[in-house]
């Protein structure tokens, strides 16, 4: 296990909570203590530590990779940070990003056609992990002239039946 200072915080606010409860209980503060340190390992793994995951929204960040944004597809929101803070696109050809993302998704709106417009690709990068993620997270390659000239990520609202 790695000991981390969030872990050691988290778990110092649970025993103390758990101290507290327990001194309710019996005034003995020898017996406080000994079921306090008995009971926070239990309390935090099965009660706190699980619901901290169900809430939050921490994710894996991976390099982006051409094979395995091919493959597992629902885990493409893994590699998005990487693409876009690391700018991989920039100046690449259709054709690149072709042979890199496979053909496009979908085509963006573009106001001044009224249309969906080739020169906006779109590619549905999964549902981040959390209990309440109702979010599809996307990717927008905005080409011009042939070249990538903007890349950003949005949210759609996903319903399901």
């Amino acid at each position: 296990m790695i000991y981390t200072p969030l872990f050691i915080v988290l778990l110092s606010v649970v025993f103390i909570l758990v101290w507290l409860f327990t001194n309710t209980i019996d005034k003995r503060k020898w017996l406080s203590f000994l079921i306090s340190l008995v009971l926070t390992p239990i309390v935090y793994f099965y009660l706190f530590y699980p619901f901290l995951n169900i809430f939050s929204s921490y994710h894996h960040e991976k390099y982006f990779n051409a094979e395995t944004w091919l493959k597992k597809p629902s885990l493409r929101y893994e590699m998005s940070n990487n693409i876009i803070d690391e700018n991989l696109f920039a100046g690449k050809t259709k054709k690149d990003i072709k042979n890199l993302l496979g053909e496009s998704e979908w085509f963006g709106w573009d106001d001044s056609l009224k249309a969906n417009s080739p020169q906006k690709w779109n590619y549905n990068l999964g549902f981040k992990p959390g209990a309440l993620n109702n979010m599809q997270e996307c990717i927008e390659i905005v080409f011009n002239t042939n070249r990538v000239k903007t890349i950003k990520q949005y949210q759609l609202e996903k319903t399901f039946e």
